[in-house]
Protein backbone atom coordinates (compact mmCIF):
# COMPACT_ATOMS: atom_id res chain seq x y z
CA UNK A 1 0.00 0.00 0.00
CA UNK A 2 1.47 3.08 -1.16
CA UNK A 3 -1.17 5.44 -0.21
CA UNK A 4 -0.42 6.22 3.35
CA UNK A 5 0.28 8.96 5.69
CA UNK A 6 4.22 9.98 5.77
CA UNK A 7 5.29 9.79 9.87
CA UNK A 8 7.59 12.52 9.24
CA UNK A 9 5.30 14.82 7.33
CA UNK A 10 2.61 14.10 9.99
CA UNK A 11 5.19 15.31 12.83
CA UNK A 12 5.33 18.61 11.10
CA UNK A 13 2.14 19.46 10.91
CA UNK A 14 1.20 18.52 14.62
CA UNK A 15 1.55 21.18 17.42
CA UNK A 16 0.46 19.86 21.08
CA UNK A 17 0.49 22.82 22.25
CA UNK A 18 -1.52 25.13 19.49
CA UNK A 19 -4.31 21.90 18.67
CA UNK A 20 -6.40 24.17 16.67
CA UNK A 21 -3.52 25.61 14.08
CA UNK A 22 -2.91 21.98 13.89
CA UNK A 23 -6.32 21.00 13.12
CA UNK A 24 -6.05 23.25 10.16
CA UNK A 25 -3.00 22.09 8.91
CA UNK A 26 -4.87 18.53 8.72
CA UNK A 27 -7.57 19.89 6.80
CA UNK A 28 -5.42 21.30 3.87
CA UNK A 29 -3.19 18.50 3.84
CA UNK A 30 -5.77 16.33 3.88
CA UNK A 31 -6.68 17.34 0.22
CA UNK A 32 -3.32 16.96 -0.98
CA UNK A 33 -3.06 13.15 -0.90
CA UNK A 34 -4.82 9.98 -1.44
CA UNK A 35 -8.05 8.88 0.20
CA UNK A 36 -6.49 6.37 2.96
CA UNK A 37 -4.18 8.74 3.93
CA UNK A 38 -6.76 11.11 4.00
CA UNK A 39 -8.63 9.30 6.38
CA UNK A 40 -5.28 8.80 8.53
CA UNK A 41 -5.00 12.90 8.69
CA UNK A 42 -8.96 12.88 9.77
CA UNK A 43 -7.99 10.63 12.96
CA UNK A 44 -5.44 12.83 13.94
CA UNK A 45 -8.02 16.19 12.99
CA UNK A 46 -10.78 14.77 15.45
CA UNK A 47 -7.23 14.16 18.21
CA UNK A 48 -6.72 17.70 17.61
CA UNK A 49 -9.79 18.93 18.26
CA UNK A 50 -10.39 16.47 21.20
CA UNK A 51 -7.27 18.67 22.32
CA UNK A 52 -9.18 21.57 21.74
CA UNK A 53 -12.08 20.83 23.79
CA UNK A 54 -14.15 19.92 20.33
CA UNK A 55 -14.91 16.43 21.53
CA UNK A 56 -18.39 15.91 19.55
CA UNK A 57 -17.16 17.41 16.57
CA UNK A 58 -14.29 15.07 17.25
CA UNK A 59 -16.24 12.00 17.14
CA UNK A 60 -18.78 12.80 14.44
CA UNK A 61 -15.23 12.97 12.25
CA UNK A 62 -14.15 9.37 13.52
CA UNK A 63 -17.62 8.32 12.52
CA UNK A 64 -17.26 9.00 9.08
CA UNK A 65 -14.49 6.80 8.46
CA UNK A 66 -13.83 3.88 5.39
CA UNK A 67 -13.12 0.46 6.52
CA UNK A 68 -9.47 0.06 6.08
CA UNK A 69 -6.99 -1.67 8.59
CA UNK A 70 -5.05 1.22 9.09
CA UNK A 71 -7.56 3.63 9.72
CA UNK A 72 -9.37 1.61 12.03
CA UNK A 73 -6.51 1.52 14.21
CA UNK A 74 -5.82 5.02 14.58
CA UNK A 75 -9.43 5.71 14.82
CA UNK A 76 -9.63 3.42 17.74
CA UNK A 77 -6.23 4.70 19.54
CA UNK A 78 -8.50 8.41 18.98
CA UNK A 79 -11.75 7.21 20.58
CA UNK A 80 -9.97 5.66 23.20
CA UNK A 81 -7.65 8.95 24.15
CA UNK A 82 -11.17 11.17 23.70
CA UNK A 83 -12.67 8.74 26.42
CA UNK A 84 -9.57 9.04 28.60
CA UNK A 85 -9.08 12.65 28.39
CA UNK A 86 -12.74 12.79 29.46
CA UNK A 87 -12.01 10.87 32.50
CA UNK A 88 -13.50 7.59 31.55
CA UNK A 89 -10.68 5.55 31.33
CA UNK A 90 -12.30 2.53 31.60
CA UNK A 91 -14.48 2.92 28.80
CA UNK A 92 -11.25 3.85 27.06
CA UNK A 93 -9.58 0.38 27.30
CA UNK A 94 -11.58 -1.73 24.67
CA UNK A 95 -10.85 0.41 22.34
CA UNK A 96 -7.27 0.62 23.01
CA UNK A 97 -7.36 -3.28 22.98
CA UNK A 98 -8.75 -3.29 19.55
CA UNK A 99 -6.42 -0.54 18.39
CA UNK A 100 -3.81 -2.91 19.80
CA UNK A 101 -4.63 -6.44 18.73
CA UNK A 102 -5.23 -4.63 15.18
CA UNK A 103 -1.99 -3.00 14.92
CA UNK A 104 -0.58 -6.47 15.38
CA UNK A 105 -1.99 -8.14 12.97
CA UNK A 106 -1.60 -5.59 10.44
CA UNK A 107 1.91 -5.55 11.12
CA UNK A 108 1.66 -1.74 12.70
CA UNK A 109 4.27 -1.65 14.78
CA UNK A 110 4.54 1.87 15.75
CA UNK A 111 0.67 1.94 16.36
CA UNK A 112 0.63 -1.26 18.25
CA UNK A 113 3.11 0.49 20.88
CA UNK A 114 1.26 3.91 20.80
CA UNK A 115 -1.69 1.21 21.78
CA UNK A 116 0.09 -0.45 24.49
CA UNK A 117 1.18 2.93 26.14
CA UNK A 118 -2.33 3.93 26.48
CA UNK A 119 -3.20 1.12 27.87
CA UNK A 120 -0.56 1.69 30.40
CA UNK A 121 -2.07 5.01 31.03
CA UNK A 122 -5.88 4.35 31.08
CA UNK A 123 -5.32 0.65 32.59
CA UNK A 124 -3.97 1.34 35.88
CA UNK A 125 -4.19 -1.93 37.29
CA UNK A 126 -2.29 -3.48 34.71
CA UNK A 127 0.14 -0.26 34.11
CA UNK A 128 3.11 -2.27 34.46
CA UNK A 129 2.12 -5.49 32.53
CA UNK A 130 1.45 -3.21 29.22
CA UNK A 131 4.00 -1.27 29.79
CA UNK A 132 6.40 -4.26 29.52
CA UNK A 133 4.03 -5.94 26.49
CA UNK A 134 5.32 -2.32 24.55
CA UNK A 135 8.72 -2.71 25.08
CA UNK A 136 8.22 -6.41 23.83
CA UNK A 137 6.78 -5.08 20.99
CA UNK A 138 9.43 -2.31 20.54
CA UNK A 139 12.25 -4.98 20.84
CA UNK A 140 10.82 -7.12 18.37
CA UNK A 141 10.57 -4.40 15.58
CA UNK A 142 13.06 -3.54 13.08
CA UNK A 143 11.32 0.06 12.25
CA UNK A 144 13.75 3.21 13.81
CA UNK A 145 10.94 5.16 14.24
CA UNK A 146 9.30 2.30 16.11
CA UNK A 147 12.06 2.09 18.74
CA UNK A 148 12.16 5.55 19.67
CA UNK A 149 9.14 4.48 21.56
CA UNK A 150 11.54 2.68 24.19
CA UNK A 151 12.87 6.41 25.43
CA UNK A 152 9.11 7.12 26.82
CA UNK A 153 7.99 3.45 28.01
CA UNK A 154 10.86 3.54 30.10
CA UNK A 155 10.64 6.75 30.80
CA UNK A 156 7.04 6.43 32.08
CA UNK A 157 7.57 2.70 34.09
CA UNK A 158 10.33 5.35 36.11
CA UNK A 159 8.03 7.67 37.15
CA UNK A 160 5.80 5.42 38.36
CA UNK A 161 8.51 3.32 40.24
CA UNK A 162 9.70 6.95 41.26
CA UNK A 163 6.19 7.83 42.63
CA UNK A 164 5.92 4.62 44.69
CA UNK A 165 9.43 5.15 46.56
CA UNK A 166 11.05 2.77 44.60
CA UNK A 167 14.04 5.09 43.51
CA UNK A 168 16.78 2.53 42.81
CA UNK A 169 14.09 0.79 40.20
CA UNK A 170 12.88 4.19 38.97
CA UNK A 171 17.37 5.30 38.63
CA UNK A 172 17.30 2.09 36.08
CA UNK A 173 14.57 2.87 34.12
CA UNK A 174 15.56 6.44 34.20
CA UNK A 175 19.08 5.02 32.77
CA UNK A 176 17.79 2.77 29.84
CA UNK A 177 15.51 5.68 29.02
CA UNK A 178 18.50 8.10 28.43
CA UNK A 179 20.40 5.29 26.50
CA UNK A 180 17.41 4.69 24.24
CA UNK A 181 17.10 8.75 23.74
CA UNK A 182 21.09 9.05 23.03
CA UNK A 183 20.59 6.25 20.35
CA UNK A 184 16.65 7.12 18.75
CA UNK A 185 15.21 10.01 20.50
CA UNK A 186 15.10 13.50 19.27
CA UNK A 187 17.15 16.33 21.32
CA UNK A 188 14.42 17.50 23.91
CA UNK A 189 14.19 13.63 24.58
CA UNK A 190 17.62 13.33 25.76
CA UNK A 191 17.32 16.77 27.89
CA UNK A 192 14.10 15.28 29.48
CA UNK A 193 15.80 11.74 30.01
CA UNK A 194 19.07 13.44 31.41
CA UNK A 195 17.12 15.60 33.84
CA UNK A 196 14.62 12.16 35.15
CA UNK A 197 18.01 10.38 35.56
CA UNK A 198 19.67 14.11 37.84
CA UNK A 199 16.25 13.43 39.59
CA UNK A 200 16.27 10.06 40.74
CA UNK A 201 19.87 10.42 41.70
CA UNK A 202 19.67 13.64 43.77
CA UNK A 203 16.77 11.65 45.67
CA UNK A 204 18.53 9.03 46.02
CA UNK A 205 21.37 10.95 47.50
CA UNK A 206 19.00 12.82 49.92
CA UNK A 207 17.24 9.10 51.36
CA UNK A 208 18.59 8.82 54.71
CA UNK A 209 21.39 6.78 55.67
CA UNK A 210 20.85 3.16 55.79
CA UNK A 211 17.57 2.76 54.92
CA UNK A 212 16.55 0.22 53.05
CA UNK A 213 14.58 0.62 49.56
CA UNK A 214 12.06 -1.19 51.07
CA UNK A 215 11.17 0.97 53.97
CA UNK A 216 11.79 4.49 52.20
CA UNK A 217 9.31 2.80 49.61
CA UNK A 218 6.52 2.49 52.25
CA UNK A 219 7.69 5.28 53.94
CA UNK A 220 6.89 7.42 50.68
CA UNK A 221 3.43 5.84 50.15
CA UNK A 222 2.30 6.09 53.87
Amino acid sequence: MTDRLDPARLAELWDFDDPDASAERFRAESTAVGPIAAAELATQLARALGLAGRRAEAEGILDDLPDEPVVRVRAALERGRLLNSAGSPGDAVPYFEDALELAIAEGEDYLAVDAAHMLAIADTSRSGEWTERGIHLVEASQDARTRRWLVGLHNNRGWTLFDEGDLDAALAEFELAAAAAAEHGSEEQRRYAAEAVAEAQQAITRRPSGMSRATARRQSTA
